[in-house]
């Protein structure tokens, strides 16, 4: 029977206790999720038939405060899944210091096959599915996989519809006029772009010489590649859901976004205002860009793209994992023998759950801060926490995804320890 996601998951956890004096009831209250809710969800079709759609929601540790997580719509969307991405949250947002635990949720559908009112009714019934489960005490959710600032509109004027009140606060990433924080859609790749500048001098690496490929060019991968490429890093190739494109020389990021944008297909392209031509480019599979020899690798798809059946070929110097749980745990142990790093999901995609935080914050004191506050509030806490696990790392000898992970098992050990342990009532 192959392992699921949520054991690989758990393995991160016992990798890291082994490093970190915490108590016994640390370690049991962060094995098993506090609550995990499966819903159907009916949707009428346009066409007048009825479809039922699986969704659903876990909470998985509240010690730091209310969950937060986001909600994506993607066919291979299970419980499994759901639990695995909670856990993380759980370890992120302790990882970077938010006063948040770790949710997640999901519906099992592909979007792209239901029309914008099918899809609003769907984002509406799963809210009224869950909305007894969550709230800006309780449970916050926010965009993930294939959702975005119009979902989340629709899902916080069902939950204020269904409270009978404006509740900003329930749910995040949402469209600025509804209360969203500025800076919000572009956080996640902002976020590492953060890190990697301030890991890339730690690296002895320099801008103009350093080699990207980006896997998954939605709104993150997308994100990161047009920040490293107008900052002087050499994106060399990206990759969409069909596939991607490789140039040795380095690709126009800013105009494959805008021919994207535009036509909806996917080309290396060197745009001069609304003109663009297609440039000399070779076109790779999403496995092939996985295996090129770059300087930095950066996942931003669907977790397990890197396994122990394809670790082996991996030639980047560096993997910054933007997308969750990208680099399975057989494959880290590959890739470490290989003296391959990798900065782990719960510190480089942190941008996102970060600037979710400021948004609820802003929503809750009703004080709205310009992007440049945000962005300069962004990159102070990016910046310090990385480089604290960083010094975790160097002076533990232990993987930065370890020590990601110790940094984050300090904190929520604090609370425990705050609220008493087996020791304290063993005086």
């Amino acid at each position: 029977m192959s392992e699921s996601l949520f054991d690989q998951a758990s393995e991160r956890l016992a990798a890291a206790i082994v490093h970190v004096d915490i108590s016994e009831d640390a370690i049991e209250r962060l094995k098993s999720p506090k609550a995990c809710l499966q819903v159907s969800i009916p949707v009428r079709m346009d066409d007048g038939t009825l479809k039922v759609f699986q969704g659903y929601r876990v909470r998985y540790n509240d010690l730091r405060g209310p969950t937060k997580g986001g909600v994506r719509f993607h066919p291979s969307v299970n419980m499994d899944e759901v639990k695995s991405l909670a856990f993380w949250m759980t370890f992120k947002c302790a990882a970077v210091n938010l006063p948040f635990g770790g949710a997640k949720g999901g519906v099992a559908v592909d979007p792209k096959q239901l029309s914008k009112a099918e899809l609003e009714r769907l984002s509406r019934g799963y809210i009224n599915a869950i909305a007894d489960f969550m709230g800006a005490d309780v449970d916050i959710p926010a965009p993930d996989v294939q959702t975005n600032q119009t979902i989340m509109g629709w899902m916080v004027d069902e939950y204020s519809n269904i409270q009978r009140k404006l509740c900003p606060a329930a749910i995040t990433g949402k469209p600025i006029a509804m209360g969203g924080s500025l800076g919000r859609e572009t956080a996640t790749g902002l976020g590492a772009f953060f890190a990697i500048e301030t890991l890339l001098p730690l690296l002895k690496m320099q801008r103009e010489q350093t080699t990207v490929a980006v896997q998954g060019f939605g709104n993150v991968g997308a994100a990161i590649a047009d920040l490293l490429s107008k900052s002087g890093y050499k994106v060399v190739a990206v990759s969409d859901s069909k596939g991607g494109i490789y140039a040795k020389q380095g690709l126009d990021i800013p105009s494959i976004i805008s021919y994207k944008n535009s036509t909806k297909s996917f080309q290396a392209v060197y745009c001069q205002d609304s003109v663009c031509s297609i440039v000399e480019h070779q076109t790779i599979t999403n496995d092939e860009l996985l295996e090129l020899d770059v300087d930095i690798l950066i996942p931003a798809a669907l977790e397990n793209q890197i396994t122990k059946d394809n670790a082996a070929n991996i030639r980047a110097k560096y993997i910054f994992e933007i997308a969750n749980g990208p680099v399975t745990p057989a494959a880290d142990a590959i890739l470490a023998k290989r003296n391959i790093i990798v900065f782990p999901d719960i510190l480089i995609n942190a941008g996102g759950v970060t600037v979710s935080y400021f948004e609820w914050v802003q929503n809750r004191s009703g004080l709205y801060w310009t992007v440049e506050e945000v962005n300069e509030r962004l990159k102070q806490s990016m910046v310090a926490e990385t480089m604290r696990i960083w010094q975790i790392a160097n002076q533990k000898q232990i993987s930065v995804r370890t020590a990601a992970y110790v940094h984050a098992l300090m904190r929520l050990n604090e609370v425990i320890e705050a609220k008493g342990t087996r020791a304290y009532y063993a005086r």
